[in-house]
């Protein structure tokens, strides 16, 4: 089986070297063997190396690619654990979106309702609006 280098990887899959020994080191990737003092790696290590990626890119933390590797009993099958990741992941972006959504509709009613010539104008209404009652009491009239 073809041997390659740390430089040979990376440059195949568009990774610095320095990405792969980071990904040795926080346990996502094992470690290649040394061969005359240089890390050497079989074609596995692309394989690994490509659900890294993709898991990246569809935005799995790198704590998240070691629990897909490391969090399951060895005989989970590898669609049993993108699965349970990924429901994971779709509930997060579920409150990502809400929360989104939330912010883009008090931008429109910012846009909307804001007349204000200051921003302590602007703060006043905001305070009047949202916390004048929780607090109990409005706070008095400007003193000059």
């Amino acid at each position: 089986m073809p041997q390659f280098t740390i430089s040979e990887v990376a440059r195949r899959v568009g990774l610095q070297p320095s990405a792969i020994r980071y990904y040795e080191k926080i346990g996502v990737l094992l470690p290649g063997p040394r061969v005359s003092g240089r890390r050497r790696y079989d074609a596995t290590v692309f394989y690994r190396l490509a659900v890294i990626q993709r898991a990246r890119q569809i935005g799995f933390s790198l704590e998240e690619i070691r629990r897909l590797f490391f969090g399951f009993r060895s005989e989970t099958r590898a669609s049993i654990r993108w699965q349970n990741l990924s429901r994971e992941k779709l509930k997060e972006l579920d409150a990502l979106l809400a929360g989104i959504e939330s912010m883009r509709s008090l931008l429109k009613k910012m846009m909307q309702n804001c007349h204000c010539a200051t921003l302590e104008q602007c703060g006043k209404r905001i305070f009047q609006r949202d916390y004048a009652d929780y607090l109990g009491k409005s706070l008095p009239p400007k003193q000059h």
